[in-house]
């Protein structure tokens, strides 16, 4: 149903689109009243971080963990089949420009945040199982051992973001214009964290687990006015402190903060609202 809900906002908005009129004397991307529809996909980088976990019988950190997107292979199946196209990691967003060269934007980041199993980390803390509290040796765990944690945002580390982007064009003419963009937002994390501790059944399911903030650039192709091909760069800060570890209502949880970096890129229509 998501997917089709999302599919459909976007075709509406689309038809809408072509209903509507700029004026070709005008510039793209800088006029007040403007609205922007925008899909695309990303590659993200995530810096070490260390993550906390907390439940009955076990109170310890892992230190220094390296994580790693993971994006989908390249094929038409994965990336424009309808019932597919949520799947890899995706950018959607849409901008109203409230002035001239400022918009207001709601986007979602779906990025995919996967720990690297082959890599032994510091361990701080204590596990009340022997089982477990005898897979740390010397202060350290070696996580190559499934049996002790896998971790995962892969459904994914959604970062729902509400900002201002200020829009400046740079070079225009009859049918193409490049319209250099800057901007930040904030919002929660919403992710579906794939999590399994100490062999437990894994949690998977979407909950507000934090929020992030960013800052971004864009370069953007506009082709006759209205089609837009965008390169963003971003870079921001997430912090997660209610992370679900288990599929009840356990007070177990995770903690950890990071920086992240993304290269997102795709295509958008603009269209306006008002009569020019």
């Amino acid at each position: 149903m998501k997917k089709i809900i999302v599919l459909a906002a976007f075709v509406l908005g689309f038809n809408f689109a072509l209903g509507q009129e700029i004026n070709s004397e005008r510039e793209p991307l800088t006029q007040k009243g403007q609205m922007l529809i925008f899909w695309g996909w990303n590659r993200a980088m995530f810096s070490n971080s260390d993550i906390r976990f907390k439940g009955n019988g076990y109170d310890f950190t892992l230190k220094n963990v390296v994580a790693h997107d993971r994006p989908t292979e390249l094929s038409y199946h994965n990336y424009f089949q309808p019932d597919r196209i949520t799947i890899p990691q995706t950018n959607q967003r849409f901008a109203y420009f409230v002035k001239d060269n400022l918009a207001f934007m709601i986007g979602v980041d779906h990025m995919k945040y996967v720990m690297d199993q082959d890599q032994t980390v510091e361990f701080s803390g204590n596990i009340a199982d022997p089982v477990y509290s005898a897979m740390v040796e010397n202060g350290k765990v070696d996580l190559r051992d499934e049996k002790f944690l896998t971790f995962e945002h892969t459904d994914g580390l959604n970062y729902i973001n509400f900002g201002l982007e200020k829009y400046k064009n740079i070079y225009n003419k009859e049918k193409f214009d490049i319209v250099w963009s800057y901007g930040a937002g904030f919002g929660p994390m919403f992710p579906k964290s794939n999590v399994k501790l100490f062999g437990n059944e894994r949690s998977d399911r979407f909950h507000v687990a934090g929020f992030g903030l960013d800052g971004r650039t864009s370069v953007n192709f506009v082709f006759w006015k209205h089609v837009v091909a965008r390169v963003e760069a971003k870079a921001g800060y997430i912090n997660m402190f209610d992370i679900k570890t288990t599929l009840n209502n356990k007070p177990d949880k995770a903690l950890q903060d990071f920086v992240f970096g993304q290269v997102n890129f795709g295509l958008g229509y603009t269209f306006n609202t008002r009569k020019l």
